[in-house]
């Protein structure tokens, strides 16, 4: 058969978790999904790409299924397409750290509380009559049980700011990359007192339903993800609302039976603890972050493909090890002189961030590109598999990189990091590899202030620090086209490898 013909037959599914109606066939168990299920751990952080979400869908899908969960439930806050629901907190009048977290347990105890009236055939009854009697005096009750229903109404009582323009930002970037980003400016809330959540005895209204739940041997989990969607480019919201909902989660460990399960990305959680946070210990203590080792990755990659059956077919894979599997779509290096890394240790060197991290979402979209490439090369000059034959050549893994080093480069450095854009800017077209001397010559900034920058460019994993130099990582060389040396100590071009 025509490689080009099995090539086509590959999907290797969306590597974006929202969008992949097959996740749970490929999905791969691992420690942080273990402990997660075993309640050991409510905090789940972790870098952008690195499954979050995929952890909450599977979670959420097949809680029924899992032995550790047959007496829990999870209840979702938020909606996983469309804009996040709590991005509607932006549009409200800036509040207090205390304001928030009134808000925060009020949400969650009307969430759950007309969750439960649902649940009928698995409460007692005179529970549900209490906590119904309960919902009503607090003016909590909802006919429309859904999370962006119940967060609306309760937004809608902080006094809104009126939206005074809004517009489309346009450009492009050094590389040629289309921008195109919606910007909103606010004005300023009616100078009036919000309505306060005070009003609402929230503790005994969760204390009912913890004892509602032990009555009925069960546990409610609510599952909270994409957080780092909601505020975006509203510090003065973000901060607030997010310190508010971490200490909102360490008081709810004082009820048994009603817990958070928060999905949250590392620099975001960095951001919301900085500048200290009391008892970070307990946060810490019940936190977990997403660590991918290679043989998983190459596992999840191998899943992936063997859900393809005509490929399976084709290539005989069903019985063969995830190593044997890979050997017949790559080659055995990318260069073949005899010191030259491995294909695999190659991909891995080449997706990796300068923290270390190697996200799930950079492995399938850097052969999920080298695959489309692929079936171009072998459109223009057919190929015919065979043993020894790899399905996909050097050449095209290698451009698959370079496609992936500008994509990320565009939708996650300069996306997720817009006010470090102009620091980044600065090394486009320059050399890879800085004594700290020559980053704050490049960067025209003092030592002192030199050392605070190189610290927020490692923290989003843009500088890697190797003995007494940093380098940039392979990931981002190419969409920033830095080349392979070592700058001068006026952060000019130098030599070097």
């Amino acid at each position: 058969m025509l490689t080009s013909q099995i090539l086509s037959d590959l999907s290797l599914g969306q590597s974006i978790a929202e969008t992949d109606d097959r996740l749970d066939r490929y999905f791969v168990n691992t420690h942080t999904f273990n402990v997660l299920i075993r309640g050991e751990k409510d905090i789940i952080a972790g870098d952008k790409g690195t499954g979050k979400t995929a952890l909450y869908r599977i979670l959420l899908k097949r809680s029924r299924q899992i032995e550790e969960l047959r007496t829990t439930r999870v209840v979702t806050a938020f909606n996983l397409t469309g804009n996040p629901i709590f991005q509607e907190l932006v549009r409200a009048s800036e509040q207090t750290e205390g304001m928030y977290i009134a808000f925060w347990k009020t949400y969650f105890l009307s969430l759950v509380g007309n969750w439960m009236l649902d649940q009928r055939d698995i409460l007692r009854q005179g529970s549900v009559q209490r906590i119904e009697l309960f919902l009503q005096r607090s003016n909590l009750k909802s006919v429309d049980t859904s999370p962006q229903s119940i967060f609306s109404r309760l937004v809608g009582l902080f006094p809104k700011r009126p939206i005074k323009s809004v517009s489309l930002d346009m450009g492009a970037s050094e590389s040629g990359m289309p921008h195109v980003a919606p910007k909103m400016e606010f004005g300023e809330a009616p100078d009036i007192q919000p309505v306060t959540f005070f009003g609402v005895d929230y503790y005994s209204g969760l204390k009912l339903l913890d004892a509602s739940l032990r009555e009925s041997n069960l546990t409610v989990w609510v599952a909270l993800d994409r957080l780092d969607e909601a505020f975006q480019g509203f510090p003065k919201i973000e901060i607030p609302a997010l310190r508010a909902l971490l200490r909102t989660y360490l008081d709810l460990r004082e009820v048994s039976n009603l817990s958070l399960k928060l999905f949250l990305r590392k620099d975001l959680f960095r951001k919301v603890i900085a500048g200290g946070f009391v008892n970070l210990t307990h946060v810490n203590a019940r936190k977990v972050e997403i660590v991918w080792q290679d043989e998983d990755l190459k596992h999840l990659l191998i899943a992936r493909v063997k859900d393809s059956e005509n490929v399976v077919m084709e290539l005989q894979l069903k019985k063969l090890t995830n190593d044997e599997a890979f050997a017949k779509l790559f080659p055995d290096k990318i260069f073949q002189a005899k010191k030259q890394s491995t294909t695999w240790n190659w991909i891995m060197s080449r997706i990796r961030d300068g923290n270390g991290v190697i996200a799930p979402r950079n492995l399938v979209d850097l052969v999920e590109k080298a695959r489309a490439d692929q079936v171009q090369a072998d459109l223009r000059s057919p190929r015919e598999y065979g043993d020894g034959i790899p399905l996909i050549t050097p050449e095209c893994v290698r451009t698959a990189h370079k496609l992936l080093s500008k994509e990320r480069v565009e939708d996650t450095l300069l996306s997720e990091s817009a006010e470090l854009a102009p620091l980044l800017e600065k090394f486009r077209h320059k050399k890879a590899e800085y004594s700290l001397a020559a980053l704050c010559a490049l960067l025209a900034v003092g030592e002192d202030e030199g050392r605070s920058e190189v610290k927020r460019l490692r923290e989003i994993g843009f500088l890697e620090e190797v003995g007494s130099s940093y380098k940039i990582p392979m990931l981002y060389r190419e969409g920033f086209g830095i080349t392979q040396g070592k700058a001068n100590g006026n952060g000019s071009d130098g030599e070097g490898n």
